[in-house]
């Protein structure tokens, strides 16, 4: 095989939203930051509002790295880490937790938001990967491997306490890993993307138990998700056939489907402007809600080689997504 000349480059590229109406592009490129000290995967991110900062996981550089919130210019790395890949910032401490691990090892460090020093760590099982932050009950839910080796047949979800920086416990889920979850606040539910078995699992976080497995029709790869809590509407994206896809959370069943960026890796809804982001290798698609039950593809926004991980910080009307190399 021929080797490719190519030369890409680590960014984070910045867009800002558009305002609703048809004949405008819903999004702008603004910025992109150059980052050549960084190299493969780019994980995921957390704003700090206030502090105008964004942090970023930088997996395979070892880095938690910091950007001017509103611009987008780089700051500086926090180092120490092995393999970062999920983070929460917790305004009331001014505190972070960022989730490293990988197959020999798992860990959650809690840092202070002013030295960026370690203040406290939790030992977790190995291969730690991604989480999310329940704002209601304060949990950061990480994803991991299980206790022990069992060759692959389950997966844990560990529920830490950030109020108190204390493991709660964990949750076991069917196969080998996940690759997102988003979090009912009023059903007070866990939606999940099984890797392991290709299906959206449904967990009750009262009892901590699966309640519902929801199959997701001829698909492999399902990788970004969503939710659409006020509409009982929960949205996922597959790789192969490249679809985005509605499921009504009261029946399971899926409502529609649309084409999507192909190689996608994140999913954004955006309630205000109704608006669902699904970004991906070379485009971001925008997709629009015109109700719970119909959705239209508004544009297929340019990002670039590996486009991956994303967020939305509405606050500052902005757009980050990480291309990584």
């Amino acid at each position: 095989m021929k080797k490719s000349h190519a030369i890409f480059v680590t960014l984070l590229v910045v867009f800002a939203l558009a305002a609703i109406a048809q004949d405008k592009p819903p999004l702008k490129l603004i910025a992109t930051t150059p980052l050549p000290k960084l190299v493969g995967d780019l994980e995921f991110f957390a704003p700090d509002i206030k502090g105008n900062r964004l942090f970023m996981c930088a997996e395979n550089s070892g880095t938690v790295e910091v950007f001017d919130l509103r611009t987008g210019k780089w700051l500086r790395s926090i180092p120490g880490f092995a393999a970062p890949h999920d983070i929460v910032y917790l305004p009331e401490s001014n505190n972070l937790i960022v989730s490293d691990g990988n197959d020999d090892f798992g860990w959650a460090y809690l840092l202070s938001g002013t030295t960026y020093k370690v203040i406290d760590k939790i030992k977790l099982p190995n291969d730690v990967d991604e989480a999310v932050f329940d704002p209601k009950q304060k949990y950061f839910y990480i994803e991991s491997g299980p206790a022990q080796p069992d060759g692959g047949k389950t997966h844990l979800i560990n529920i830490i306490d950030t109020k108190t920086f204390k493991l709660l416990g964990n949750i076991s889920l069917p196969g080998k890993s996940s690759s997102a979850m988003v979090v009912d606040r009023a059903a007070e539910k866990l939606y999940v993307n099984n890797a392991g078995t290709g299906d959206v699992l449904v967990v009750d976080l009262r009892t901590r138990k699966v309640i519902a497995t929801w199959p997701v029709p001829g698909v492999k790869g399902l990788n970004g998700i969503g939710l659409d809590e006020a509409n009982h509407r929960f949205f996922t994206a597959s790789r192969t056939p490249a679809k985005f896809w509605v499921f009504n959370t009261d029946t399971g069943k899926v409502v529609t489907s649309l084409p999507c960026t192909s190689f996608n890796d994140h999913m954004i809804f955006d309630e205000p402007h109704k608006r669902i982001y699904i970004t991906g290798t070379e485009t971001a698609t925008v997709i629009e809600q015109r109700d719970a039950d119909h959705y239209t593809v508004r544009a297929e926004v340019p990002t670039g080689y590996r486009a991956k991980t994303s967020i939305l910080v509405p606050e500052v009307n902005r757009l980050f997504v990480a291309l990584s190399v």
